[in-house]
């Protein structure tokens, strides 16, 4: 089972990658590397953000996981992935953080969704890896529409027991900064599900958001913290905001330009991004090469593909 679904999900990326024009690699920074001395995302906003609902016990969750990152590298500053898991009473990590993010997507989609959930740029729920090819459809869709984008970018540093992150630099159009905010979310890679835990899968998760913190851009007020040791914010969002959170040994961070929850409640706004930019500091699992490309099409071909539906068991997230 779990060498169809890779093979499944290896096929796909490269075909998604392949007809997105030139791939533009995600940053990506080895976690060797020390942060003692700040450390600059891009200067860019144009990364399509993927959210994933998913739980420690689901087991097609825990076949999709491990090729997840795959994925993401494939896609390159493309798409910037993250996974939240919810408040459940099951699960085995239930951040704040991440509940907090489900019900935001909650206030279009509604409180229960199925287990694994994509969704890109907000829209189009779509369940279970035999939804993949819908998800690659909905991000080229989603790069076909996407017009003018913020430009963001933020500085991380670390010191000896904690990490900060704070924006360097913002741009956008002045009638996109009402009802907005800046998001910064925390990803946990390889993070380790306790022993007791029920898991049909792997000693790890990944791309797990655990921290998040937000900054409404009209009040320049933090409206929201989950996770993080402070949030704060002197003279304004878009000049000084900035997070500090416990030290993680690989973990990204996404800064995103996106509307408020009240402009999404009053149909005012959708759940999509104005803006995203994503800085990794972890080790790269790469999709790539022509070599590698020839064996994961054969190795596809071997397995006979198929599709990896819900099983019975799967639950939904308890509101």
């Amino acid at each position: 089972m779990k060498s169809t679904a890779f093979a499944l999900f290896a096929l796909l990326s490269l075909l998604g990658a392949g007809s997105g024009g030139g791939l533009v690699q995600a940053e990506v920074i080895e976690p060797s590397i020390p942060l003692d001395v700040p450390v600059q995302s891009s200067q860019m906003g144009r990364s399509l953000l993927v959210e994933e609902v998913t739980t420690t016990w689901c087991p097609s969750c825990a076949e999709i996981d491990p090729y997840l990152m795959g994925v993401a590298d494939a896609h390159g500053s493309r798409i910037a992935m993250v996974a939240y898991h919810p408040t459940d009473g099951e699960d085995a990590f239930q951040p704040e953080a991440s509940q907090h993010r489900i019900d935001r997507l909650g206030l279009i989609h509604g409180s229960s969704l199925s287990t694994p959930t994509f969704f890109v740029e907000g829209e189009n729920p779509r369940t279970g890896l035999d939804a993949w090819s819908d998800v690659q459809r909905d991000i080229l869709d989603a790069e076909l529409k996407r017009q003018g984008t913020s430009t963001l970018q933020f500085e991380v540093v670390k010191t000896e027991n904690q990490t900060t992150a704070q924006i360097v630099s913002f741009d956008t159009e002045h009638e996109q900064l009402e009802n907005t905010q800046l998001s910064f979310l925390v990803l946990h890679h390889v993070k380790s599900v306790p022993k007791e835990a029920i898991n049909p899968g792997g000693d790890t998760r990944d791309r797990v958001v655990v921290a998040t913190a937000e900054c409404d851009l009209n009040s320049t007020a933090l409206v929201n913290q989950y996770g993080v040791i402070s949030a704060s914010v002197n003279e304004s969002c878009i000049s000084d905001f900035s997070i500090t959170f416990e030290n993680l040994d690989e973990f990204s961070i996404v800064l995103i330009h996106e509307h408020t929850v009240e402009a999404i409640s009053n149909g005012e706004a959708g759940l999509g991004t104005i803006g995203t930019v994503e800085l990794a500091f972890r080790a790269r699992e790469t999709l790539d090469s022509s070599s590698s490309s020839l064996t994961l099409l054969a190795l596809a071909a071997g397995a006979g593909i198929f599709a990896i539906l819900p099983r019975k068991g799967s639950k939904t997230p308890k509101e």
